[in-house]
């Protein structure tokens, strides 16, 4: 599965950051404009965001995580950097400290699809297909155009297919066009995600 990944140098179609207004569905509601008025509002943090993102992408995870702290310890509701923070304690694998960090943001920004993108990503990889489902799906209300939502969501349901099909065929071994389904998406699964 793949986690969405802000971008502070690329801009969406309306000049937002693309981390924040990820499609038409934003433009225009209260999200939208929550997102263009801490653009415009602070310049000089666009440079904190590209600083985070460049050493973090750099793999110097530690020091984007100390800037990023730093940055939210006046800020603490600036939702590009939790979800920036979030993101490189997921990297860091501190996964459980990255998935507090992504409920809260799911909880004090709903609209914003990203957090439930990477919230479900973290589910997935604890196998809980339910529950990562159900974050993917309130990731498309919010923005039905976010194309990395719906592949993950598509990955998420193949490996709840796998489970079904995987049940029907211990319950009755004899069936068989049950394993040709059952092999094909665990070859599917096999598969690298692709960023």
């Amino acid at each position: 599965m793949s986690p969405a990944r802000p971008s502070p140098r690329r801009r969406s179609h309306r000049g937002l950051p693309a981390s924040l207004a990820t499609g038409k569905a934003l433009i225009g509601t209260a999200a939208g404009l929550l997102a263009a008025l801490l653009w415009v509002a602070a310049p000089a943090r666009a440079d904190e965001y590209t600083e985070v993102n460049r050493l973090s992408r750099n793999g110097q995870l530690q020091q984007a995580l100390t800037r990023a702290e730093a940055h939210l310890a006046s800020k603490p509701r600036d939702p590009q950097m939790r979800f920036m923070r979030a993101g490189i304690l997921a990297e860091l694998d501190r996964k459980d400290e990255a998935e507090k960090m992504l409920v809260a943001l799911t909880q004090d920004f709903p609209e914003l699809p990203e957090p439930y993108n990477n919230l479900a990503v973290l589910l997935a990889a604890r196998n809980e297909l339910e529950q990562a489902r159900a974050a993917l799906e309130m990731a498309l209300r919010n923005d039905s155009a976010y194309a990395t939502a719906h592949e993950n969501l598509g990955d998420v349901l193949a490996q709840l297919a796998a489970r079904a099909y995987a049940k029907a065929l211990q319950l009755e071994p004899s069936r068989q066009r049950i394993a040709p389904k059952l092999d094909l998406l665990r070859q599917l699964a096999q598969k690298p995600p692709q960023p």
